[in-house]
């Protein structure tokens, strides 16, 4: 089958790599003129690790991203609240953990492509006309493409699910808080291996020692503001407009700003479907359902769609329908309750009281004791994913 795949991020290369192993022609369609630079870091692991590891690119993973050590919490004035065991937090001690900007993880699963998947930049679809034997699509560019299957793998404002399923609007979620994050050269103080974390009412920063000399500040806070999509100073302007006043190395970091390397800005939300599938349409990562920066887990799940989708489409040869049927059975429930869990977890990002802001450090503080640590992350960290075997 062709299938044309918008987005040339996580989920898409995923979805082409193993469609072009199964015998398929994929087409992958990205609206950016490259592949997307910045963003934030992910912690990596779980299922979506086992995809990476079928995929041969742990290695170069592991290699580019970085394995912190320790958590630690700290007052205004940077004196230590709590320190936490980082790699602790997973079941397997770390050991197929990683954390790696979502760019390099998109970049290296992009890469195992070796140039075998047609691909096209600075265009995206501009309309969808399935007829029920094939899917007609137009680009904004003009291009026509008649294909077997349409994927939208084009992130939480999806063009592709908003042609096929209707506007954003009917499925978004928004949880209240918006995420932020830039990479600064040169920043001082810096911790290596260490998660620097400041938190106070409405917000919390986080700051990252990553490899060459270069900083990640991830902030997160509550925000009613619509965010102005694409317009870089007008993010930077609300960001200073909205963290004004606040302590520790936000108002250092916010003077860095304008020199930052990359910045995001996007509020965090969820998408809820009630199916991922319309048609010869299927939407996979955040596009299906974004379980948010909350959840924490996003880009591997986004590989796991991708690589169950590949399978049941392989498994059912040209029964799409059957296919799309089994891809979100296997995988809808696992994910619903992801999202359900992180949205309860917005007291750890950004408490909006006073009282959550006390019983969040007084959680941090308590979960140094190992045996804490479990009872509480035991049941968010686990991942009860399991994964078809290998074609």
């Amino acid at each position: 089958m062709r299938v044309l795949i918008v987005g040339a991020g996580i989920a898409g290369p995923t979805l082409a790599y193993w469609l072009r192993r199964a015998g398929h022609v994929p087409l992958l369609v990205e609206q950016s003129p490259g592949l997307r630079t910045g963003g934030y870091l992910v912690d990596f692991w779980g299922a979506g690790f086992d995809v990476a590891g079928r995929m041969g690119i742990v290695p170069t993973l592991l290699k580019q991203g970085i394995r912190f050590r320790e958590v630690r919490q700290v007052a205004s004035d940077g004196h230590q609240i709590a320190s936490l065991d980082a790699l602790r937090f997973f079941p397997d001690g770390g050991d197929r953990y990683v954390s790696i900007a979502r760019s390099a993880l998109a970049a290296t699963i992009y890469a195992a492509l070796d140039g075998e998947v047609e691909t096209v930049f600075g265009d995206t679809v501009a309309e969808l006309d399935d007829d029920g034997d094939k899917v007609h699509v137009t680009l904004e560019s003009g291009a026509h493409h008649d294909v077997d299957l349409v994927v939208g793998a084009d992130g939480l404002h999806s063009r592709v699910r908003e042609l096929a399923f209707g506007p954003e609007s009917g499925f978004e979620k928004d949880l209240g808080i918006t995420v932020a994050a830039l990479e600064l050269e040169g920043y001082r103080p810096r911790d290596d291996l260490v998660a620097m974390m400041y938190t106070e009412v409405g917000m919390q920063l986080t700051r990252l020692s990553l490899p060459g000399d270069v900083t990640m500040a991830l902030f997160t806070f509550r925000d009613d503001e619509p965010v102005p999509l694409g317009d870089v100073d007008a993010q930077q302007e609300l960001l200073r407009r909205r963290l004004a006043g606040c302590g520790w190395e936000v108002p250092a970091i916010l003077d860095a700003m304008p020199t930052a390397r990359s910045f995001y800005l996007d509020r965090a939300s969820q998408i809820r479907m009630p199916t991922w599938t319309s048609g010869r349409v299927a939407l996979v990562g955040d596009a299906a359902a974004s379980p948010s920066l909350l959840a924490g887990q996003g880009s591997a799940l986004a590989m796991v769609e991708a690589y169950v989708l590949a399978d049941r489409l392989r498994q059912a040869g040209g029964d799409h329908a059957a296919a799309f049927a089994d891809y979100e059975q296997a995988l809808a429930p696992a994910i619903r309750r992801k999202q359900k869990a992180a949205v309860s977890l917005g007291v750890a990002f950004a408490p909006a009281n006073r009282a959550q802001l006390l019983l969040r450090n007084t959680m941090v503080r308590a979960m140094a004791l190992p045996a804490l640590t479990r009872l509480a992350m035991g049941r968010s960290i686990r991942d009860a994913i399991e994964l078809p075997p290998p074609d």
